[in-house]
């Protein structure tokens, strides 16, 4: 069959080489001229993370965001070293509490937080350890991506927009992500830092859970760390805004002092597609597909959501047959 996939985020990606792989004939196009140019997925932490994540999400993204670390490790470089949960000494209740919202995470004492990271040895009397969970580059991995789907006989236009009703091929799949006219569907305003930071050292993703601005800082190797992300109810566009990036600058800090000397490499802010309960959906109408909502789980669901979309490609393949 052949497929027409809009979107050259992850979302788009996963969804095209998804299909690529079941022996679908799949064209990408994408607005942007560059791979990333358009998508906040670009920008995304890449921590595939649903147990932590649970904390402030439905309980339904653990399962298929496990499931969805197997499907990232047999395509792209994934690091498998779980994630920790910190928080400054006076506010070590938001780790009982965090603890009491998730499930699988094992507690760890001083001595434990030093083991796990070196750098962290004496500055946190308690955290949480969640194994299970993984990360990954976001900006490799699309990379990765576009590479197989090529591998796999498939096409990406980039600099190309195409309407998902008149999109050439027997299949659309719109994969738009805020730029889509799904209905319902809202902006979440997130920014983020690049830092290179080389007197810290840090082997996984750590969550602080400060009070007034809880971040994450993903290694991304090279002395380098993503330092995210703000959420914000807004449709603004254009670069960081000033308190947000004093308040995760003062949170990386509180992590480790190290950061003091850090150089800023990038600041920048996207807009994250998210429906009222904060889930993606996957819907169908004609022969347009619709994989949309993604929140803040690009990454740790679009493996599940493009399974999904093949699954209604493929229905509509054996209908068809049906029919004739």
């Amino acid at each position: 069959m052949q497929v027409c996939v809009l979107g050259a985020g992850v979302a788009g990606l996963v969804a095209a080489v998804t299909l690529a792989e079941r022996g679908h004939v799949v064209t990408v196009y994408e607005r942007a001229a560059e791979l990333g140019g358009g998508a906040a997925s670009w920008l995304a932490g890449g921590m595939l993370a649903p147990r932590c994540e649970a904390e402030s999400a439905d309980a339904s993204i653990v399962a298929p965001g496990l499931a969805g670390i197997d499907w990232w490790a047999a395509r792209v470089p994934v690091e498998r070293r779980g994630t920790l949960v910190v928080a400054p000494p006076r506010d070590a209740a938001d780790v009982k509490r965090f603890a009491r919202l998730t499930e699988g995470g094992e507690t760890v004492d001083e001595s434990g937080v030093g083991a796990l990271e070196p750098d962290l040895a004496g500055r946190f009397r308690r955290g949480l350890f969640f194994r299970d969970e993984a990360h990954l580059d976001p900006r490799r991995a699309l990379a990765a991506l576009a590479d197989r789907l090529r591998g796999l006989g498939g096409t990406i236009q980039l600099g190309r927009e195409a309407d998902p009703v008149s999109a050439p091929g027997d299949v659309a799949i719109d994969a738009r992500g805020i730029a889509s006219d799904a209905s319902g569907l809202r902006p979440v305003r997130g920014e983020m830092l690049i830092l290179h930071a080389p007197e810290v050292t840090l082997s996984r993703p750590v969550r602080l859970l400060h009070p007034r601005s809880p971040l994450y800082v993903v290694p991304r190797g090279e002395g380098r760390f993503m330092v995210g992300a703000t959420m914000i109810e807004s449709g603004e566009t254009g670069g960081m805004r000033l308190r947000s990036a004093v308040e995760l600058m003062n949170a990386a800090h509180a992590l480790h002092p190290g950061f003091a000397e850090a150089e800023i490499v990038e600041m920048r802010a996207g807009l994250r597609p998210s429906f009222p309960d904060n889930l993606p959906r996957v819907t169908g109408a004609g022969r347009v597909i619709s994989i949309n909502g993604l929140h803040r789980h690009g990454f740790l669901l679009s493996p599940a959501l493009a399974g999904e979309a093949a699954a209604l490609v493929e229905g509509s393949q054996h209908h068809r047959r049906s029919a004739a």
